[in-house]
């Protein structure tokens, strides 16, 4: 069995590739629904759009499900300050979610235009509410979340829903809904036909330029606007999880030292902008399959961004810097993240063999024909 400080160690790394692979897959399902409205004008183009999707979109969720039961199991603390603090905001979201399936199920239960668009708007508000909340989310970790603990490390919360929606937050959440919309655009292109294939491809560069402005922007916020944390002192590094014998200290531009020290670090946030620069590039060219990779690749980067700048914090308190989380004090005991480890390295390739089988046996475009021929599209 691997020593605890590396068993921690390994995941953080874990719970990062579990959250790229959320993002990149969720990422094109949910930016479909946001894309919806702006780049389809007749019902057979709604309806290609969303069946470009309606194959695999239950199956991306596993990522989301497998984060929560990440986060739940491997650090205990995080989840329940988290999901304790930022409550309204996850209920919004679990609303949002659960209108999603009701929209790909009911749609064409009754050949009526107000039916289906009411459905439409549905597939627009479960892919945009949750983009935004899971930004507005990263936006307030970085900032610090005010909690703390008492002795018996019972967490207290005490801010409220509208403090988590500073400028700051709402920055990152346009950033989050702007890279869904990029990376559904870029797959619509790979999935459909012309004219959607081509607003599909339009939107997403759109898309794709405000990410660049928007991801510069808030990394030069971080750098000269918000305060970082700092840890200055620990050394329970293998001891069990206390989250009370530490000491941080915060300042501006505390995000970025990780960089300093290094330089390897500084490939997230090239990756986040040369992905997106690329696939819009490469759009342009009729490249559709790279661009989505290159799509892909940014999401990968941003989340990556956020992940290396905070390390080793998982959640900073901003009430008591002293009782932040980071991942060598925040996590369940030795022997359960060992076991967990074990059925990670046996489930989670069979999540991606299971995932890449899928999608190539959907693999092809998505037509008029073919949902025309096809009675279980949606």
């Amino acid at each position: 069995m691997p020593d605890y400080a590396t068993l921690r160690l390994i995941w953080w790394l874990l719970l990062g590739i579990i959250l790229i692979g959320f993002a990149v897959t969720e990422g094109f399902d949910m930016g479909m629904g946001i894309l919806l409205p702006f780049i389809t004008r007749t019902n057979n183009e709604r309806r290609i759009a969303i069946n470009t999707v309606g194959p695999v979109w239950e199956g991306n969720q596993v990522w989301f499900i497998l984060a929560g039961g990440a986060v739940f199991a491997a650090w205990p603390y995080l989840y329940a300050v988290s999901f304790s603090g930022f409550y309204l905001a996850m209920l919004l979201v679990l609303a949002a979610l659960i209108l999603r399936p009701v929209s790909f199920k009911y749609r064409s239960k009754v050949d009526s235009p107000i039916w289906r668009r009411a459905w439409d708007c549905g597939h627009f508000i479960g892919g945009l509410v949750p983009a935004l909340v899971f930004g507005v989310a990263i936006g307030n970790i970085l900032q610090g979340a005010p909690f703390h603990f008492n002795e018996s490390l019972r967490s207290f919360y005490t801010g409220s829903f509208f403090d988590l929606f500073s400028p700051f937050a709402l920055l990152c959440g346009v950033v989050s809904v702007a890279m869904f919309a990029m990376q559904g655009g870029f797959y619509l292109s790979v999935k459909t036909e012309d004219p959607v294939r081509s607003r599909a491809i339009t939107a997403a560069r759109i898309a794709g330029l405000i990410v660049i402005v928007l991801f510069a922007v808030g990394g030069y916020w971080i750098a000269y606007g918000i305060k970082g944390f700092e840890l200055q002192h620990f050394t329970a590094f293998a001891g069990p999880s206390n989250p009370l014998h530490k000491v941080v200290t915060i300042q501006v531009g505390a995000w970025l030292d990780n960089y300093k020290k290094y330089d390897w670090m500084m490939l997230a946030p090239i990756f986040g902008f040369a992905g997106a620069l690329l696939a819009i590039i490469t759009a342009k060219l009729g490249k559709g399959r790279f661009a989505f990779c290159c799509s892909s690749l940014s999401l990968a980067g941003i989340v990556t961004t956020f992940g290396v700048s905070m390390f080793p914090f998982l959640f900073p308190s901003s009430t008591n810097p002293n009782q932040s989380l980071v991942i060598w004090d925040a996590s369940s005991s030795r022997t359960t993240l060992f076991i967990m480890l074990i059925a990670a390295c046996i489930f989670i390739p069979i999540i991606l063999a299971y995932t890449s089988w899928v999608y190539r046996v959907m693999r092809g475009k998505v037509t008029t024909q073919s949902i025309t021929e096809n009675k279980a599209s949606y």
